[in-house]
C-alpha cells in the first residue's frame, strides 16, 4: 500500500508538471497567432499605403483632366473608379478652405498677411493632402492667411 501511494504522488507530481508544461507551450502559441497576425496587418497596411502613395500623381493627374477637359462619359468613369476604389482601400483626401492651419497636415506654399486674423487659416488649397488611417501618405498644399 504503501507504495503504490509513493508512486500515485510522483505520478500526479509529474501529471501536473506535463500539465504545467503544456499549458505553457499553448499560451506561447496563442502569443505566436496573435502577434503573427498583427504582423500581417502592419504589412498589409504599409503596402496599401505604399501601392496608395504611387497613384497619388494618377489622381491629381485625373482630377486636373477633370478640371480642364469636357467631361466625357470614359473621364467620368476613370475619377469615379480611382475615387472608390481608392477609398475603399482607406484613402482619404483632406484639406478645406477655413481649415486651421497644421504644420503637421499642411504644406504653407504662400502666406497673406491679414491682421484681423486670429489664427492662420487655409484660404485656398492648391493641391489636396491624402492619408490612409493615421498615416500621412502628403500634406495639403496650402495658402495660408493669418497675423504677422
Amino acid at each position: 500500500m504503501t507504495g503504490t501511494r509513493a508512486f500515485d504522488g510522483t505520478t500526479r507530481a509529474e501529471l501536473a508538471e506535463r500539465t504545467a508544461d503544456l499549458q505553457r507551450v499553448k499560451a506561447e502559441y496563442d502569443n505566436y497567432r496573435k502577434r503573427v497576425r498583427r504582423d500581417r496587418l502592419a504589412v498589409r497596411h504599409i503596402a496599401v499605403a505604399n501601392v496608395l502613395r504611387e497613384l497619388l500623381p494618377v489622381l491629381d493627374a485625373v482630377e486636373r483632366a477633370c478640371a480642364h477637359e469636357p467631361m466625357t462619359p470614359g473621364l467620368r468613369e476613370i475619377s469615379e473608379t480611382l475615387r472608390v476604389r481608392s477609398g475603399a482601400l482607406g484613402l482619404v483626401a483632406f484639406g478645406e478652405v477655413g481649415d486651421p492651419f497644421d504644420p503637421s497636415r499642411h504644406e504653407a506654399l504662400a502666406h497673406r498677411v491679414r491682421a484681423s486674423s486670429a489664427r492662420p487659416t487655409c484660404t485656398a488649397i492648391l493641391r489636396p493632402g491624402y492619408r490612409v488611417g493615421d498615416l500621412l501618405l502628403r500634406p495639403a498644399c496650402v495658402e495660408v492667411t493669418g497675423p504677422e
